[in-house]
C-alpha cells in the first residue's frame, strides 16, 4: 500500500498565520510542473539514471550472488565509506535489525559494521578485536579518492599483512568505485588492484547521496537477506505518478517540495524537521539530513534539516519544537504500531497507577504518541506534514527513499540550485589533504 501523505496541518486555513497560504502553495505547485516535465524527459532519455533504476531487476541476481559470497562463513562484514557511500546502506540494513536497540546484538548471521566516521580510537579498537580470519571488508568510494575511505583501507590491508593474511586479501576484500578512466586517478582502484581484489563498478551517473538504489545501498541489504527487488519496486511506486503525467498537486513528492519551499519563501521556515516513530527508521532520518542539506544548501538557499526519533525525542527536542523559534516545518512519519508488542498486565498497570494501560500494547502507546505529537504541534500553530507507512518493509522503504529523492530534486528546481553538486564539500576535502601533508 502506498505511503499516505497529508499537509492539512500545514495550511494557513487550518493552523493560522504560520501555515502556508493557498496562493503561495498553488504558486509553488505551478512552478513544480517544470520540474516534473524535466524529470519525465530525463527518464525518457536516460539522462538521470537514478530514475531508471526504479523497478529495474536485471542487475540484481549478480548483486545477490556477490552478497552471498561475502556473507558466506563470515562473522563480520566491515563497510568502509562515508556519507552517501554508507547512509543509504544503513537505512536499508535497519530493516533487518542492524543498529536497532535490543535487536542488533541478537541478530543471526554476520555482524555489519558501517565505519562511516573516521575516528582513530574507534577504528583502532575495531581492528584490535575483529576476528580477521572470518571478517570481510568492502571499501566504497565513487571517486576512489575519499581520504577517510583510503586511510581505513590502508589500515585494514596493513592489519591483514600483520596477521599473516596477505595471501587471502583477494578473498577478504571487495572494492566499489567508478570504472577506470584514462587520465583520471582512482586511488582506491589502484590500491586494491595491486592485490587483485575484485571490484564492483559504482554507477557513474548516480552520485553518492542518491546511490541507495544502486549496488552501494543494495549490497548491504542483500547481505542481510533483504528483498532488494521489493526495494526497487517500492521506488517505482513513488515515481509512478510522475511518469503518469499527474499534475503536481497529485504527486506526493511535488507537494512536499512545494510546501517546503513556499513556507521557506513566505513564512521564513528555514528548518525542516523529520521525526520518525520507529526504531527501524532512525538511520533513514540521518540519510535524509545529508540528502537535503548537501543537495539544497547552495547560493545562500536551502533549509536546515534535522532528524528526530519518536517517542524518545519527545523528551529532548519537543519542548524547543513547540515553544522555541517558529522557524520550522515538521514532517512526522508514523507506521501501523497499534496492537503490536507486549501487552500490559491489568493488575500490574493498576499498581503502577496507570489502570488505563491494562490490556494495551506498547504499540498502542507509540501510535498514540505519534498522533499526539503531530496534533500538539499543529494546535500550537506549527506547520506539520504527516506521512504514514502502513508497514515498514522493503517495498515501503524503497518508496520512502525515492519519495524524498524526488522531493529534493523538485525542491532544488524551485530554489534554482543544482541538486547534484557539492562545491563546498569538495573545497573542504582539498584543504584537509593539504593540511595533512604539511
Amino acid at each position: 500500500m502506498p505511503l499516505i501523505q497529508s499537509i492539512d496541518s500545514a495550511l494557513h486555513d487550518n493552523i493560522g498565520q504560520h501555515g502556508v497560504s493557498a496562493d503561495a502553495l498553488d504558486g509553488a505547485l505551478e512552478r513544480a510542473e517544470g520540474a516534473l516535465d524535466w524529470l519525465r524527459a530525463q527518464h525518457a532519455e536516460g539522462g538521470l539514471p537514478l530514475l531508471n533504476l526504479a523497478g529495474m531487476t536485471s542487475d540484481l541476481p549478480d548483486l545477490r550472488d556477490t552478497a552471498r559470497a561475502l556473507a558466506d562463513r563470515a562473522t563480520d562484514i566491515v563497510l568502509l565509506g562515508t556519507g552517501g557511500s554508507s547512509l543509504g546502506g544503513q537505512a536499508l540494513a535497519q530493516l533487518a535489525g542492524h543498529m536497532v536497540p535490543g535487536v542488533d546484538a541478537l541478530r543471526a548471521g554476520p555482524r555489519l559494521h558501517f565505519m562511516d566516521n573516521l575516528d582513530p580510537d574507534s577504528f583502532g579498537a575495531l581492528l584490535s578485536h575483529l576476528p580477521l580470519q572470518t571478517s570481510r571488508f568492502v571499501s566504497i568510494s565513487k571517486s576512489g579518492g575519499t581520504g577517510e575511505t583510503l586511510m581505513q583501507t590502508i589500515a585494514v590491508l596493513s592489519a591483514l599483512h600483520e596477521a599473516s593474511l596477505g595471501p587471502r586479501i583477494p578473498d577478504i576484500f571487495l572494492g566499489l568505485t567508478e570504472p577506470a578512466k584514462p587520465g583520471k586517478k582512482n586511488g582506491l582502484r589502484d590500491l586494491l588492484g595491486q592485490y587483485k581484489v575484485p571490484m564492483l563498478d559504482h554507477h557513474t551517473g548516480v552520485g553518492g547521496r542518491f546511490s541507495v538504489l544502486t549496488n552501494v545501498g543494495l549490497l548491504p541489504a542483500a547481505m542481510l537477506g533483504l528483498d532488494v527487488v521489493a526495494v526497487r519496486a517500492g521506488a517505482a511506486l513513488a515515481l509512478k505518478p510522475v511518469l503518469e503525467k499527474k499534475k503536481a498537486k497529485d504527486v506526493p513528492a511535488a507537494v512536499g517540495a512545494a510546501l517546503s519551499v513556499a513556507l521557506s519563501e513566505t513564512k521564513n521556515k528555514s528548518v525542516s524537521v523529520v521525526m520518525a516513530y520507529a526504531d527501524r527508521l532512525e538511520r533513514f532520518t540521518h540519510w535524509y539530513v545529508q540528502l537535503w542539506a548537501e543537495s539544497l544548501g547552495k547560493d545562500g538557499k536551502g533549509t536546515t534539516p534535522i532528524g528526530a526519533l519518536g517517542p524518545v525525542d519527545q523528551h529532548s527536542q519537543l519542548q524547543l519544537f513547540i515553544a522555541g523559534p517558529r522557524d520550522k516545518l515538521f514532517t512526522v512519519i508514523t507506521t501501523d504500531r497499534a496492537g503490536k508488542g507486549p501487552r500490559m498486565d491489568r493488575e500490574l498497570s493498576k499498581v503502577a497507577g496507570e489502570a488505563g494501560f491494562g490490556g494495551k500494547s506498547i504499540g498502542d502507546l507509540v501510535a498514540a504518541q505519534g498522533r499526539a505529537t503531530a496534533e500538539t504541534l499543529a494546535k500550537n500553530d506549527c506547520p506539520v506534514r504527516t506521512i504514514h507507512l502502513p508497514e515498514i518493509d522493503e517495498e515501503s522503504m524503497g518508496e520512502l527513499l525515492m519519495h524524498f529523492m524526488l522531493e529534493t530534486i523538485i525542491a532544488a528546481h524551485l530554489l534554482g540550485v543544482d541538486a547534484f553538486d557539492q562545491p563546498a564539500v569538495e573545497e573542504g576535502k582539498v584543504l584537509a589533504k593539504k593540511y595533512l601533508t604539511q
